[in-house]
């Protein structure tokens, strides 16, 4: 083969990788709208109004029969959709690496949460139940196409690129996020303008963001492509049909024989799942306990995913000076200042709530592309499905035990004030976790080439 011949084949490979990569950003742009208007702005202090709606005289609802306070139902859904993910995902992690065949998967699962989503424009009056089963579906769908989306990562960018890839990733999502929430803002400010009631703009915002997410979900199923699947080791037991929490508990067994990806896991797992509640319990926080205004939300909330798009892409630039375990470990103690403030905001005052938004937004995005970035080196090759599925149990919102401890906390004391500092513990532990893995030798230790600096 010639020289030329080399050069030209390198070049369509590097131009075919950044088709894919362009493409694979269009996904955060298709579901972050979700994570924005439906999980973080409108559907916590809705659902939780419908809950109040349809409460009985001390303000419990009995789903299944099973007193909740209504102020908790919420926090609980979250809660209930991780336990469907965490049925689901495996088998699904573990079906698309055996197969080959992440795209038709992601799809499925994409347009599922998308029509689960659109579904919402149907929550009224006091149909919490209906609010409390669309949430499950949607999270849990959400979960599963995040977890094979993030599985693309070490297949479309080589090591010394996915600090970068990542953080852009990220960065088009809360670009999206943005855009769409300033629509939101204007329908909903303006609702009387468009002839609408407040309940009804909600309920528009809500189902508007399943048609987003689908609408734009076309882009990455047309660019994504499949690889063949690596070769069944011999003697490889696991059955890619057993149920959910089988191949689960096969999934962390594998683990076993990569200690440090798994203490990282645990790490990521821990501090995460306290990112994950401050975003889908911060529009509760700020309505019931600070007493703010829905538009106040939706204006703090913009302004978190416009500095995140600065802030995902600052701190990719930071990681290849310093390292995206310092960078990571860094942003640990700037979400534990975050909740220490956010425990002595004074009620009815927006500006602190702004200024704690600003600071979450600076941080928000980096830690998490980065955190992807990372795990994506340590993940042995041939099974980044499969071990994207444990790594997205805690991603999005999708976390079980945040939500949990913040709302029996606020079902035990009455405060929002005690849920919401109650989440230190997470970044506490998650810090000393993540601090105590040498990421270098379990880059190695996985079989994946060391970067230059991580």
């Amino acid at each position: 083969m010639s020289t030329d011949t080399v050069r030209t084949a390198a070049a369509d490979g590097a131009a075919g990788r950044r088709r894919e990569q362009r493409g694979w950003y269009f996904y955060d742009w298709a579901c972050s709208v979700y994570s924005t208007s439906v999980l973080t702005v409108f559907l916590g202090p809705y659902l939780t109004s419908v809950a109040r709606h349809a409460a009985d005289a001390d303000g419990y609802v009995h789903p299944l029969g099973v007193p909740v306070r209504a102020g908790s139902f919420f926090a609980y859904s979250v809660s209930l959709s991780v336990v469907v993910a965490v049925l689901v995902m495996p088998l699904v992690g573990a079906a698309a690496d055996r197969s080959g065949r992440k795209k038709p998967l992601l799809g499925a699962a994409a347009y599922l949460g998308a029509a689960a989503t659109t579904g919402m424009f149907f929550l009224q009056g006091d149909r919490y139940l209906l609010g409390g089963a669309l949430l499950v579906v949607a999270n849990a769908a959400q979960s599963v196409a995040m977890m094979l989306y993030n599985s693309y990562l070490p297949q479309i960018a080589p090591p010394e690129e996915r600090d970068a890839v990542s953080s852009r990733g990220w960065a088009f999502g809360y670009a999206a996020g943005s855009l769409v929430l300033v629509v939101n803002l204007v329908l909903y400010l303006a609702h009387d303008s468009f002839g609408v009631s407040e309940t009804t703009a909600v309920r528009i915002c809500l189902a508007s963001a399943g048609l987003w997410w689908g609408g734009f979900t076309l882009v990455p199923l047309l660019r994504l492509r499949d690889r063949p699947a690596p070769d069944r080791a011999p003697g490889d037991g696991r059955e890619p049909t057993a149920p959910g929490f089988r191949r689960l508990v096969a999934t962390v067994r594998d683990m076993r024989r990569h200690p440090l990806t798994l203490g990282f896991l645990l790490a990521y797992l821990v501090y995460n799942d306290g990112i994950q509640t401050v975003i889908s319990q911060a529009s509760v926080y700020g309505s019931e306990e600070l007493g703010l205004g829905q538009s106040t939300l939706i204006t703090a909330v913009l302004l978190v995913q416009v500095l995140a798009v600065a802030g995902a892409l600052g701190m990719g630039r930071l990681a290849r000076r310093y390292g995206a375990q310092r960078t990571v470990l860094g942003s640990l103690l700037a979400w534990t200042l975050v909740l220490a403030v956010g425990y002595f905001l004074p009620a009815g005052a927006p500006a602190g709530f702004f200024a704690l938004a600003a600071a979450i937004g600076l941080v928000l995005g980096g830690s998490q592309a980065l955190s992807r970035s990372l795990f994506s080196h340590l993940v042995p090759p041939g099974k980044e499905a499969e071990y994207f599925s444990a790594y997205e149990m805690s991603d999005r919102g999708m976390s079980w035990l945040g939500p949990l401890l913040f709302g029996v906390t606020y079902q035990v004391t009455g405060s929002y004030r005690d849920a919401i500092v109650s989440l230190v513990a997470f970044f506490v532990i998650g810090f000393v976790l993540l601090a105590r893995v040498p990421v270098r030798r379990a880059i190695g230790d996985a079989g994946n080439p060391v970067p230059e600096r991580i």
